[in-house]
């Protein structure tokens, strides 16, 4: 594959998700969301979304709300597919590698908080096999947060993982500092 010399680059928010062609570069930084990357390898073209929860609750449904919100992993992958389904190819074409899922809190008493990470990496899974994707790669869950490169032209995804730091490991840093 050759590297555009001037790629478009796309920064992903939270709630955000992007499809795009050969001449795009989709970063974005990760703790407890989870990013999906799809990549058609013939076409050169792919997506991303970045989403924050894993779905929306019950009590803040709205009884026929038509327009999906990003942050959610089932909503975020409607807004997908829908450029997806665009392009005409079948789901089983796109190659599909799943980031993030951090433990952001790990010595915080164990409650669905401290487990939004595990929940929204399950939800990835669930929702590339519901809809016939073909899963190759994934980085989910353990402690801490991900820079996510994903280069459009190749299907490269680039991850740097790092650990979050323990309250004791802070409060050591902070008395060499201090």
């Amino acid at each position: 594959m050759i590297t555009p010399l001037h790629p478009s680059e796309i920064f992903l928010q939270p709630g955000d998700h992007c499809f795009a062609g050969r001449d795009s570069r989709i970063r974005t930084v990760l703790g407890s969301c989870v990013s999906m990357t799809f990549w058609h390898p013939q076409l050169l073209v792919g997506g991303m979304c970045h989403y924050m929860l894993p779905e929306r609750g019950s009590a803040h449904r709205t009884v026929g709300r038509s327009v999906p919100d990003g942050r959610y992993a089932d909503e975020a992958m409607a807004l997908l597919l829908k450029k997806i389904d665009a392009v005409g190819a079948s789901h089983k074409e796109y190659q599909v590698k799943l980031f993030g899922g951090g433990n952001m809190f790990p010595e915080t008493p164990k409650n669905r908080m401290s487990r939004i990470g595990i929940l929204n990496g399950q939800a990835a899974r669930r929702l590339a096999k519901q809809h016939d994707f073909t899963c190759v790669a994934e980085h989910l869950g353990d402690i801490g947060y991900r820079n996510v490169i994903f280069e459009v032209w190749s299907g490269e995804v680039w991850v740097k993982h790092t650990k979050a730091l323990s309250i004791a490991e802070l409060e050591t840093i902070n008395r060499r500092l201090g």
